[in-house]
């Protein structure tokens, strides 16, 4: 069974069936309960249609003492849903702590995207980490900063601020009061 491919140059790179029904179930299951690769996380956000809550496995990428979230599948039902909840969701990994997603401007997310790219590496080997250059970024081995610029426009990036918005999110992230009220969120 190949890997799930989203190298395409596309908005949105809907993943296939199986691989929907199996992340979604048991790569939910996994991460909540803490029983994935230290980096393996549920979030949790309501649904912009419905309201429902809704729950997807995701890679959180360390980089200088803070967090991030890539979008691997570009503008996905998840990307679409924390833009509506103005940012507001629910991380687990053994418990919950509600976060506030910041997304970044496309400039921003190359070095987040690179080192998401060397956690695959570290967490499973070089060739993992080649293939998740391949098949989710459709970039060679190794990339380099320039070279994921190039793609970065098709990867939404977030970075997580624990806590809802309050003094204290706001004291820890000054620039967000600015993108919130800028954006009308």
């Amino acid at each position: 069974m190949k890997p799930q491919n989203y190298s395409r140059r596309t908005r949105y790179r809907a993943p296939a069936a199986w691989y929907s029904h199996i992340s979604n179930r048991l790569g939910v299951f996994l991460t909540s309960f803490g029983l994935a690769p230290k980096d393996a996380v549920t979030l949790e956000v309501s649904g912009r249609r419905t309201g429902r809550v809704r729950r997807i496995p995701l890679l959180r990428t360390p980089l200088r003492g803070k967090n991030y979230l890539v979008a691997l599948a570009g503008e996905s039902e998840w990307v679409r849903n924390v833009r509506a909840a103005g940012g507001q969701a629910v991380i687990r990994r053994r418990g919950a702590r509600p976060v506030h997603l910041i997304e970044l401007a496309v400039d921003e997310r190359p070095p987040i995207i690179r080192e998401y790219l060397r956690g695959a590496a570290e967490r499973s080997g070089a060739k993992a980490a080649a293939n998740a250059a391949r098949y989710y970024f459709g970039l060679r081995a190794d990339p380099s900063l320039e070279e994921i610029r190039a793609v970065a426009d098709y990867y939404p990036v977030f970075r997580v601020a624990y806590g809802r918005i309050g003094s204290n999110v706001l004291a820890q992230n000054p620039g967000l009061t600015n993108r919130a009220s800028s954006s009308g969120k």
